[in-house]
């Protein structure tokens, strides 16, 4: 969505990740497995580092990435995370043990939508970070964010959905579908009286919803 010169420059201005985390990189490119642009992961980063939660409820695990991330980048956080995939899941546990996180993510196998009251009991969660099916946003944002904390912050990823959110024609009958919910979505939270929110066109574009108070 930005200048690409930009984006390259801001990229390679970004230290090296150590060497399990570049695998992980290279794994997901490998295998088409969807997990966060580099510059929109270091920003997630930077405002988790800014806001200091103590809980993270992720809806959407793939293998693992943006979980092992986030704890790295907070040691003293708890996050829990859900995967629907079980192939995805499996690879996410395998990563986990490999870094040895495993008192600090929890993993949970499941449909985000039927795992409500399972993830109620480790609640309340100072952030939501939603990064799963695009079409399901606003039911996942409806089920989890009564489980934020009075202070609490959801995260959406993906929000601008490489920039076809403003395109004005889109050929294939199933992505204007898509891209239609993503706006409906988009809209939504932007006029939600609950929340106030802010979208940052970084990575694939990042909402921020902060509670009112």
């Amino acid at each position: 969505m930005q200048n690409k010169q930009i984006l390259e420059y801001i990229e390679n201005l970004i230290p090296e990740r150590n060497n399990q985390i570049s695998e992980m990189e290279q794994y997901a490119k490998q295998n088409e497995v969807p997990i966060m642009e580099l510059i929109g992961i270091e920003t997630l980063l930077q405002l988790l580092r800014i806001q200091q939660p103590k809980k993270i409820l992720e809806v959407g695990t793939a293998i693992g990435y943006s979980a092992i991330r986030m704890a790295e980048a907070l040691p003293s956080s708890q996050i829990v995370t859900l995967e629907r995939d079980e192939q995805r899941y499996l690879v996410a546990k395998e990563n986990v043990e490999k870094f040895k996180l495993e008192a600090q993510i929890v993993l949970l196998q499941g449909d985000a939508l039927e795992l409500g009251s399972i993830v109620q009991q480790y609640g309340p969660f100072d952030a939501i970070f939603i990064d799963a099916a695009k079409g399901q946003y606003q039911k996942f944002f409806d089920l989890y964010s009564p489980f934020l904390s009075n202070d609490g912050i959801v995260y959406t990823d993906n929000i601008l959905f490489h920039g076809l959110v403003a395109a004005e024609e889109i050929d294939s009958r199933n992505l204007r579908q898509l891209v239609r919910k993503i706006r409906n979505y988009n809209q939504w939270l932007m006029g939600n009286q609950d929340y106030h929110t802010a979208i940052l066109p970084v990575g694939d574009g990042i909402a921020i919803s902060k509670k009112r108070g």
